[in-house]
């Protein structure tokens, strides 16, 4: 009979491959390697969650470049995260309003916009043939990956100023973009939504994480929707499903105080540096260059990363350090 357990060798197709298994030879020898699937799978929401909810992205880019570097099909893996996100958004909503960081008026002006852009876009991916759809995904991925670092270090060092809340001609935009990317390419809420947001200066960061996270419980019912019409429930991964889930959940009220505490740029440096090496590797293999090739070209992106990475680490504690020299400054008695 089908299954969605691998009877094969191959470490990295752990996901999803259909084949038929003879019952009691591939049973015995799955079951373990099975398990232990869908405990890396929950470990990785709760990872994309906690990295989402303290950075307003990178759960649905997180999950789905790793289902889709796994073998996993487009429209499955983002069919996959973005029902998982109905319970991860959720709970992150709700955390998020118990800490105060959410604007409703934000949130209700972009979840309209959202939901209708990720209608549209589950059903134009779950129309794609998913062999083809896999390097252009990948390669969406990509640029999101480069567009989160981007922004984050575009912000520069400065406190932003919040004299005006955002317009709705600016949010009904990122709505539909927003949700049609979301659904495209597993993940684009947050990277577009987020990181807009932030670099207007209209809305504290974090209520710009917390509003962000809490309007894509919309956006995620409205690409389960789209993905369950085009798909049906036979094309979605439930295992998948739920073992990102548990993660997220776990994850959710951990992130929502962490919001307050982790450095965004160095998150954003790191999950962006993840994502990028990850999809470049599923669009070198997709046109089929040597092993050599694409290792040399991710050590070579590796050792920018890291080196990219060592710098925000430095500026931010350098940064930290000179705060604490302006509080104890401030804090000194002049006098009477």
């Amino acid at each position: 009979m089908l299954s969605t357990h691998f009877c094969g060798s191959d470490p990295v197709r752990f996901v999803e491959v259909l084949t038929v298994c003879a019952p009691t030879s591939c049973a015995s020898s799955t079951k373990g390697k099975h398990m232990r699937q869908l405990i890396i799978l929950g470990i990785v929401g709760l990872v994309a969650q906690l990295i989402d909810g303290s950075l307003g992205m990178a759960y649905g880019v997180t999950s789905t470049t790793l289902l889709l570097a796994a073998g996993t099909a487009p429209a499955a893996a983002s069919a996959a995260v973005h029902f998982s996100e109905l319970g991860t958004t959720l709970v992150s909503g709700i955390s998020h309003h118990k800490f105060g960081n959410v604007d409703w008026r934000t949130v209700a002006i972009l979840a309209g916009p959202g939901f209708v852009g990720a209608i549209a876009g589950s059903t134009l991916l779950a129309n794609l043939d998913g062999e083809a759809a896999t390097p252009w995904i990948s390669g969406i991925l990509l640029a999101l990956g480069v567009y989160v670092i981007w922004r984050f270090l575009a912000l520069g060092g400065a406190r932003p100023t919040f004299k005006s809340r955002p317009s709705a001609k600016m949010l009904v935009p990122i709505g539909l973009v927003g949700g049609t990317l979301d659904a495209v390419g597993g993940g684009g809420w947050g990277p577009v939504g987020t990181t807009t947001l932030l670099s207007s200066g209209r809305l504290e960061p974090r209520k710009v994480v917390g509003s962000i996270d809490t309007s894509e419980f919309v956006v995620a019912v409205g690409g389960s929707l789209g993905f369950l019409i085009a798909l049906g429930s036979q094309g979605i991964e439930w295992q998948i499903v739920a073992a990102l889930l548990v993660g997220g959940v776990i994850a959710a009220p951990f992130a929502a105080w962490l919001v307050k505490l982790l450095p965004a740029k160095v998150l954003a440096v790191a999950a962006g540096g993840i994502i990028i090496l990850t999809n470049v590797r599923t669009i070198l293999l997709a046109f089929g260059l040597d092993a050599s090739t694409v290792w040399l070209t991710l050590g070579g992106l590796a050792l920018v990363w890291f080196a990219l990475l060592a710098h925000v680490v430095r500026v931010e504690r350098a940064a930290a350090k000179a705060r604490k020299s302006e509080e104890a400054g401030v804090e000194v008695p002049v006098g009477g």
